[in-house]
């Protein structure tokens, strides 16, 4: 195994190496140190990283390090940033693998949607330089890395494909604050997630709110389109910050959901020397179990008006009536192009395209019954099947 003394990172490393990276000091509030120490610790210390693997979870802190200088010199140029307004977001949240990604992508056909795309997510702030027109030439360089990722990791596409120019979750926006989910599977590691499910988000959430108006700055959009389980962690700064907003909760059988999950974790990873699968199970659990006790909390100090349960089979036996029921809900019209362009998406997207993802849930050191007894009410509340 390699030893901690190969790759450097102590705070003062990356935080040097992301200047010398953008050309900039200036990283704005210092509240994000704390979430970055204890984030460094957990790779160096701690996960059991291969070197590959601590090698390039350094370069990704420096990168989003970088990002982070440049956004506060965006920031800095540009004060009106702060001063626009995102109105009435459509937000969908829930367990992972509960349809979330489907039912994203389908509303985005609306031409009055504004999703987030994934490279928006790794690059918010707006480049240097570049004439009207121009791709950025930062996207070019993310489409090689993700067709790069999908032929050498084809397993994982099978449970999530991703590609850079297309709808991703807003997760990495925030992932700049180093105060919250990661890549998902930071908080499954100590010390990192018991840190992290003890924070109050508010401030990450005020950055990631200007993340936001950075992006619509750039290239607004009508009504902004925004995913992520992890917003289970924060409803009720949601309903805080925005005018208004439209959050979705997508529900689906537990059990199915909790095995699909860990074959994901345990794909991100795969750099991890001391990966015990039939320990992941449980921690995976007791995570996504805290998260739903937190959101349905949160929910339920909030207005009801704001929310909407969508059931996971419903929508899959029937997404246009599900997409009809959303748009009444929150009383939006759905006008004939958008309904067409979504019906088009269904015929063209049949479930699976990217091919069948088995797993195996005694594999990860669970069994149908531990999932149902720590989930029992959040079952019952939404009457969830369980076969």
């Amino acid at each position: 195994m390699t030893t901690a003394t190969e790759v450097d990172f102590s705070e003062a490393s990356v935080l040097e190496e992301a200047r010398q990276t953008a050309g900039l000091s200036n990283f704005g509030d210092d509240r994000f140190r704390e979430g970055l120490r204890v984030l460094l610790e957990t790779y160096d210390q701690t996960a059991g990283f291969s070197e590959k693997g601590r090698r390039r979870n350094r370069r990704r802190v420096v990168q989003l390090l970088a990002t982070r200088l440049r956004i506060e010199a965006a920031l800095e140029r540009h004060p009106e940033i702060r001063e626009r307004k995102i109105r009435r977001p459509f937000y969908l949240t829930g367990l992972p693998r509960t349809g979330t990604s489907a039912l994203f992508n389908l509303l985005g056909r609306d031409p009055a949607a504004r999703p987030l795309l994934l490279w928006e997510g790794v690059f918010p702030d707006p480049p240097a330089n570049l004439e009207p027109g121009q791709t950025d030439p930062r996207l070019v360089a993310l489409r090689a890395h993700y067709e790069r990722g999908r032929a050498n990791n084809p397993d994982f596409t099978k449970i999530h494909f991703t590609a850079a120019d297309q709808p991703e979750e807003c997760v990495m926006l925030l992932a700049h604050t180093f105060c919250d989910v990661q890549m998902g599977i930071e908080p499954l590691m100590e010390p990192y997630g018991e840190w992290f499910q003890k924070q109050d988000l508010r401030s990450a959430y005020a950055y990631y709110h200007d993340l936001l108006k950075m992006l619509d700055w750039q290239r607004p959009g009508d009504r902004w389109l925004l995913k992520s389980p992890a917003h289970l962690w924060a409803l009720d700064l949601l309903v805080e910050m925005f005018p208004e907003p439209c959050i979705i909760l997508t529900h689906r059988n537990p059990v199915e959901i909790m095995a699909s999950y860990c074959s994901m974790m345990a794909s991100l990873m795969k750099a991890r020397e001391t990966l015990n699968r039939a320990e992941l199970g449980p921690t995976v659990l007791e995570y996504l179990a805290r998260s739903l006790e937190r959101g349905l909390e949160a929910r339920d100090r909030c207005d009801p008006a704001r929310f909407l349960d969508v059931a996971y089979c419903q929508f899959i036996d029937d997404p246009m009536a599900e997409v009809t029921r959303i748009y009444g809900h929150f009383e939006l019209d759905l006008p004939p192009e958008a309904l067409t362009r979504m019906q088009a998406h269904v015929g063209s997207h049949p479930q699976g395209q990217h091919g069948d993802h088995a797993y195996d849930l005694a594999e990860f050191g669970l069994t149908p019954q531990a999932v149902k007894a720590r989930l029992a009410a959040y079952i019952d509340r939404f009457e969830l099947p369980t076969d």
